[in-house]
């Protein structure tokens, strides 16, 4: 359990309401350069959370990322009560820092009905229990490293993620554009099924953009790779816990053009698909020498 970091993360998603439609929230040094993209995405999801009456519940969400988020500094949510319909509501909401907007960001709410059901079924990998936890590097390695990239990966986050088959991101080797990984909180959370959905969006910013590098044996790691997330777009399908084990199934169709492409499903693991991911980022290597900023 790590509880501390668990009640931090949660703090983050919880907002300070400033107006009826207008929230702040606080960022966290995690380590990356900028602002986690799954922060944003978590905080905005909770924003139009908050505008949202009658019991719906969120069924999709899409984002641009349009600026790099300054860590120092708070986010300001400002959200468009777009539509209340019988059964759907529609929210938008723009994340602002020092006046200018990071991230737009649209989300729909569905009132629970009965309908069709058919989902993929989840792919045939160990159980969590018979994967090993992931390692941080060796000291040596560490210290080849900038301060930022020593601080991501010594840390001990609220998420506890098992890959199935982990790879070296120091020295990637070339692989397919495929990876599992499983994860969970690290901590119990309360039963509140929105916090679970922000806290899902949290996570799914995790493993998506760095499957599209497989194929090519880079990694963000590596001072000449620049990546950032461009776009994001997440459907929640059936309730689950994100303090219980979950998979991600991930896998990369296509990179062009500087971009790459990633989607994901999220599974129980009892086998009922919760979540479909899919995200377009941005992937430059810069010539040998050169560093990404």
């Amino acid at each position: 359990m790590n509880d501390t970091v668990v009640n931090e993360l949660v703090a983050l998603l919880t907002l300070e309401r400033l107006e009826d439609n207008l929230f702040r929230g606080q960022s966290r040094d995690i380590g990356t350069k900028y602002v986690f993209g799954g922060q944003v995405l978590g905080q905005a999801l909770s924003a139009a959370q908050q505008t949202v009456e009658d019991g719906r519940s969120v069924h999709s969400i899409h984002a641009y990322f349009l600026r790099a988020g300054d860590i120092n500094a708070p986010i300001v949510f400002d959200v468009d009560r777009a539509r209340d319909g019988h059964s759907f509501s529609v929210r938008r909401v723009t994340a602002i820092q020092h006046g200018q907007p990071i991230l737009v960001f649209a989300s729909s709410f569905q009132k629970s009905e009965p309908g069709l059901e058919h989902q993929f079924n989840m792919p045939e990998v160990p159980m969590p229990e018979d994967v090993e936890p992931t390692v941080a590097p060796s000291a040596e390695v560490m210290a080849t490293l900038p301060a930022k990239m020593q601080r991501w990966l010594s840390r001990m986050g609220p998420f506890e993620m098992r890959p199935i088959y982990p790879r070296d991101e120091v020295k990637p080797p070339k692989r397919p554009p495929y990876q599992q990984v499983w994860f969970r909180l690290t901590g119990h959370v309360s039963d509140d099924p929105q916090l679970h959905q922000a806290l899902l969006a949290y996570a799914s910013d995790f493993y998506l953009l760095g499957t599209t590098t497989f194929p090519h044996g880079i990694s963000y790691y590596q001072p000449n790779v620049q990546m950032a997330s461009l776009d994001h777009a997440m459907w929640f399908h059936r309730p689950f816990r994100v303090d219980d084990w979950l998979l991600y199934s991930l896998d990369s169709p296509t990179a062009e053009n500087a971009r790459g492409l990633a989607r994901g499903l999220i599974y129980t693991r009892d086998g009922r698909l919760v979540a479909s991911v899919a995200q377009e980022g941005l992937i430059r290597v810069l010539p040998e020498g050169e560093q990404a900023h």
